[in-house]
């Protein structure tokens, strides 16, 4: 059975996700926890220390879990490809904390605000430095790698936002769009200046 700090912070994942977090009270917290709303502060010091543990855990699991990934793969496209598979796969299998962690983010404090951004920008160098390799071996087009690696992050994170369980395609399945689309467009993809066009 799971302890105290654990179920509060799964309602509280559900609640921010179905209600949002500003529209949330403590007292929808303990209501769904089962416990006295005192009794929350004995294990996180606020709402918006929930909030932030939510966002830091999630934050941490991903980028574990695309490191584990990416440990066992070698060559920059398989290497990508992988990362894209994991990126998505994540977002959808963990729909409702990676909606928060969008959605939510101006619920933190300055301090708390600053660390999230600040492991967020560790996770993008992952990527940006998988698309220099991929550019400077030729792999891929010469592109603007910091705007491509957002581009792609964007695009991957997405799927959060729409994603049904039950929906059409299973999580392998979209996966695969997502690698070939981006994967194809990062080898053959050209970027002309506005002047050329």
């Amino acid at each position: 059975m799971a302890d105290t700090k654990t179920i509060i912070k799964s309602v509280c994942i559900d609640l921010f996700f179905k209600k949002g977090y500003f529209a949330t009270s403590v007292s929808d917290i303990a209501r769904g926890s089962g416990i006295q709303k005192a009794s929350i502060y004995y294990h996180y010091a606020s709402k918006e220390d929930l909030l932030f543990h939510i966002l830091m855990s999630t934050m941490n699991d991903l980028t574990i879990t695309l490191e584990q990934r990416l440990a066992v793969v070698a060559g920059v496209e398989p290497r990508m490809r992988a990362a894209v598979r994991v990126h998505v796969a994540f977002h959808l299998e963990r729909q409702k904390e990676n909606f928060i962690a969008n959605a939510e983010l101006r619920g933190l404090t300055a301090e708390h605000h600053q660390t999230i951004v600040d492991m967020r920008d560790q996770y993008e160098l992952i990527f940006q430095d998988l698309i220099r390799q991929g550019t400077g071996e030729g792999v891929f087009a010469d592109v603007d790698v910091k705007i491509l690696s957002y581009a792609i992050l964007t695009l991957c994170t997405a799927g959060a936002t729409w994603y049904k369980p039950d929906g059409r395609l299973a999580v392998d399945e979209i996966a695969d769009i997502y690698e070939n689309f981006i994967v194809s467009g990062l080898k053959h993809g050209r970027f002309d200046s506005p002047a050329a066009c």
